[in-house]
């Protein structure tokens, strides 16, 4: 399924623009048009067999049973289904995924669960506590990353909000920015500009907020490229991003100099702080390089940082932090003369799962500064072993020096049968692109006594398998050849929408 090594060098110099009319052209011609259909099906069958493969049987179905279970069984078919699936990454066998996962921590956040499972903060005077949660927890993680203790004013103070994940605090910050600069900028189709290696949360937020997303290319040292990156800029650009790190290589952007280059443009700039906000302030206590990325910095103006990551609260829960409460303003939604009422909410969603928002509370509560600082420098101290011990297979080279997603690369086999043979060995590790690679997002399951040891143990076998043999027919090592490949992003893009829809096949 991967292209002949002359084809590639050929199409690598295809433009974007040019390729997606060739494709288009293609599909029209009938006999290759039906050839590339039939290898799209093909493909297409293999990653249900593979999704079909794993999904368990137990009460499955495709219609409302007529008459309800019983609880009691229902109950016993979710603790086995469960405790079938804890193993892997209970055992630390996922490259993030599961940042904390202790036992005792779990059934924590369970009970403060249940206590608050029917609470939804947009009723504010059913569930005041709520609402407070809330409010403090936005608070506790601006004073985490920089917020000044005193404002000077309402402009300079850092606010923000809750939202379900990173990608919705990333989308409700590029939505700030594009509300705010209509009403501000008299800017009304604006841009964003952010290095390559930036999360795709931000190409869906330009594509459903209807922006121009302006991609460069990131340095020889894989980080944002400050020269190409001033180039982007015009006087339409809304924002620019930098990542510390950005989830690729772990690598932490030039914030500092991207931020300052886009004050000086009247742009806003958005660290995208996802996976380092409950790291990189504790890293830095610690006494590790971690360079200036947050509200300290005059030239940031919104942040986003994941409670339910290396916050360790419940899967559901981030936040996005703004310098000054005109920019939160404008992520807000509100409309006067509804029949129904008058209706507001801070971001996309109505009704929100308040018993999440009393989770991530209670989990910072819980932990405090201390054991923040006593679980990061568990994972930064199994992150280096991990990273030292890669940089011994002489086949493989870590990319850049990360803190604690660490991925390698190779030049001399494929890195993504190493990814398959990883699989097999029972390791969810991730696979990345331009550059192939690997990486593994280190978090407390991998502190755990004999993790990394078994991990090296487990790549170096992996790498002996696949030194010397010919090119896989199965495994995802074909799908990354060809998305890596292939000018043609068209049909990648519909290879991956079918796998979606192997996920939907009931």
């Amino acid at each position: 399924m991967r292209l002949p090594k002359r084809a590639e060098a050929v199409l690598s110099y295809v433009p974007p623009s040019v390729a997606k009319g060739v494709e288009s052209a293609l599909e029209k011609i009938p006999g290759v048009g039906a050839m590339v259909r039939a290898e799209k099906a093909k493909v297409a069958e293999s990653l249900k067999a593979q999704v079909r493969k794993h999904r368990p049987a137990e009460l499955a179905t495709h219609v409302l049973p007529k008459k309800g279970f019983e609880k009691t069984e229902l109950l016993a078919v979710l603790e086995k289904l469960s405790k079938g699936e804890e193993k892997t990454w209970k055992d630390g066998r996922v490259s993030g995924g599961v940042y904390h996962g202790d036992a005792e921590h779990l059934r924590f956040l369970d009970r403060v669960y249940s206590l608050y499972s029917q609470a939804n903060p947009l009723h504010a005077d059913v569930w005041p506590s709520v609402v407070r949660f809330e409010a403090e927890i936005v608070s506790m993680t601006a004073k985490l990353l920089g917020a000044p203790e005193m404002p000077l004013d309402s402009e300079h103070a850092v606010c923000g909000t809750l939202s379900s994940g990173g990608t919705e605090s990333i989308m409700l910050a590029i939505k700030a920015y594009r509300d705010h600069a209509r009403r501000y900028r008299r800017i009304e189709k604006g841009n964003i500009v952010l290095p390559s290696s930036a999360h795709p949360a931000f190409d869906k937020a330009a594509h459903t907020l209807d922006l121009e997303a302006r991609r460069v290319p990131v340095a020889k040292d894989g980080r944002a490229d400050v020269v190409k990156m001033k180039r982007a800029l015009d006087k339409r650009t809304l924002v620019m991003i930098g990542s510390a790190p950005g989830f690729p290589h772990g690598l932490i952007d030039p914030i500092e100099e991207l931020s300052e280059l886009a004050r000086s443009r009247k742009a806003g700039f958005h660290t995208d702080c996802c996976l380092g906000g409950f790291v990189l302030p504790f890293a830095r206590e610690l006494g590790y390089p971690v360079p200036r990325f947050d509200f300290a910095l005059p030239g940031v103006t919104s942040i986003s940082a994941d409670t339910h990551k290396f916050g360790y609260a419940a899967k559901g829960t981030s936040v996005v932090l703004y310098r000054g409460h005109a920019l939160r303003k404008a992520q807000y939604f509100a409309t006067p003369d509804w029949p129904g009422g008058l209706y507001v909410t801070p971001g996309f969603a109505g009704s929100r799962p308040g018993a999440l928002v009393a989770s991530a509370w209670a989990t910072m509560m819980a932990t405090g500064h201390d054991g923040y600082l006593q679980s990061t420098k568990a994972v930064l101290e199994a992150a280096a072993k991990l990273r030292d011990g890669i940089r011994q297979i002489p086949e493989l080279e870590v990319i850049g020096d990360p803190l604690w997603v660490i991925a390698f690369r190779s030049d001399k086999l494929d890195v993504y049968r190493v990814l398959d043979e990883m699989a097999k060995k029972g390791w969810s590790l991730n696979g990345l692109q331009k550059p192939a690679a690997v990486h593994v997002c280190v978090t407390l399951r991998h502190t755990q006594p004999g993790v990394v040891d078994a991990l090296l143990t487990d790549l170096k076998s992996a790498v002996e398998a696949v030194r010397g043999t010919p090119p896989a027919k199965d495994g995802m090592a074909p799908v990354y050849g060809l998305a890596s490949s292939l000018p043609f992003k068209g049909l990648v893009s519909d290879l991956l929408s079918a796998y979606v829809d192997a996920l939907y096949d009931a």
